[in-house]
């Protein structure tokens, strides 16, 4: 189920070597201002989506590709995100069985 998403990762990395001219991934991997600008558009037209009830799962794959280039701009190693989400999840199967006890 998440073998898009690695692949996604993999053609963001491959684009950072591509020409900015022909490549609108490079250009976002370019600036940091037009990333932050896209991830912020995306979110909204989530919310909007969802709201509407309308092409949420469209609006929500151009949110993930975008945070994607987010994190690579901003040199977020999506491995490093998993492994956090991975703590977590073993921190919080800890609480709870203290908290049966």
């Amino acid at each position: 189920m998440l073998t898009p998403l690695e692949e996604l990762v993999k053609i963001i990395r491959t684009k950072k070597k591509s020409n900015p001219d022909k490549s609108y991934t490079k250009q976002l991997l370019s600036s940091k201002k037009l990333c932050i600008a896209k991830v912020k558009e995306e979110l909204e037209e989530l919310i909007k989506a969802i709201q509407n009830g309308e092409q949420e799962k469209h609006e929500a794959a151009d949110l993930i590709y975008h945070l994607f280039v987010f994190f690579e701009v901003n040199n977020i190693k999506i491995e490093n995100v998993m492994n956090e989400l991975k703590n977590r999840q073993s921190i919080s199967g800890l609480e709870e069985k203290s908290n049966r006890g």
